[in-house]
């Protein structure tokens, strides 16, 4: 993000790190002015809302759910992800990193997730899917949690080599995540496939991108970070005044929905953890954006 190199000389950072040239602006303890955590906050939450609302949208269509369905599971995952990325961040004993990590949903359990659920439905309903999803993702959390508490021992083998190459390659498979949204986004290409790609879609995308690289580019510290926020509230009006903004669904629902744990109940099959549990070991769920 622009915040890191934009306040390396700002005089409210106070650092115990030698006088050389460091990337490091704030340390863990430091806290940056408000203004600049303002603006560094609202581009987490710009930057990261995309991924983590994308899955279970395209797990709601998939399995065909009703808007007020897929509204809760949007909501739910978005109130479970800020919980998660509070305590990650704050640190309760020895729960959570005391960084900012945020902990969103990961594209690779899309495939097994979907998988199960359409077997089940096929069987029975949609909610009875996604209470046997719900369960088997349930249980296969522990193997996460069981996974990490072994993970100083593999530090001879996992070496900052293999992570940065590993954390390389996961921004590499987010490419196509951005060029679907560029062109359209993941429901305009499995719905209106005429529509992907199209000049309008593909013109808003890159006068957003070149918005954001050219405030990037700006001697104003405050205009460099907050170029995303600038980028998509333009992006965002431009659209709107092209009748691409429609909130004709969204009327329908109320404006507030209070958070109501296991809604669809829970269920558990031996059948359908085996390869949610093999998704969950082989990658990461959390996304840190800095």
């Amino acid at each position: 993000m622009s915040t890191t190199a934009e306040l390396m000389n700002s005089p409210d950072a106070t650092s115990d790190t030698p006088d050389h040239e460091s990337d490091i602006v704030y340390q863990l303890e430091d806290r940056p002015p408000l203004l600049a955590s303002f603006f560094a906050a609202l581009q987490h939450v710009l930057a990261s809302i995309v991924g983590i609302v994308t899955p279970p949208i395209i797990i709601s269509n998939a399995l065909g759910l009703e808007v007020s369905d897929a509204s809760y599971i949007i909501s739910m995952t978005l109130f479970v992800s800020g919980l998660a990325t509070f305590i990650q961040a704050k640190r309760f004993g020895p729960v959570g990193s005391g960084l900012l990590a945020v902990q969103g949903t990961s594209f690779a359990f899309l495939g097994p997730i979907i998988g199960a659920a359409i077997a089940v439905k096929n069987q029975a309903d949609a909610q009875t899917a996604l209470a046997v999803v719900l369960g088997c993702v349930m249980a296969g959390a522990f193997i996460e949690i069981i996974i990490s508490r072994f993970l100083h021992l593999a530090q001879k083998i996992i070496t900052p080599v293999v992570t940065g190459v590993v954390v390389t390659l996961i921004g590499l498979t987010l490419i196509k995540v951005g060029l679907v949204s560029m062109a359209g986004g993941f429901y305009v290409m499995n719905n209106v496939p005429d529509a992907f790609a199209s000049f309008r879609n593909l013109g808003i995308a890159f006068m957003v991108l070149a918005i954001i690289v050219t405030l990037n580019m700006s001697k104003n510290q405050y205009l460099r970070m907050s170029s995303i926020v600038i980028g998509l509230a333009v992006g965002y009006a431009v659209a709107a005044a092209l009748g691409m903004v429609n909130f004709a669904t969204l009327s329908t629902l109320p404006p507030f929905l209070v958070p109501e744990p296991l809604k669809y109940g829970i269920d558990f099959t031996w059948g359908r953890l085996l390869p949610l549990a093999s998704s969950t070991s082989s990658r990461p769920s959390n996304r840190s954006v800095t």
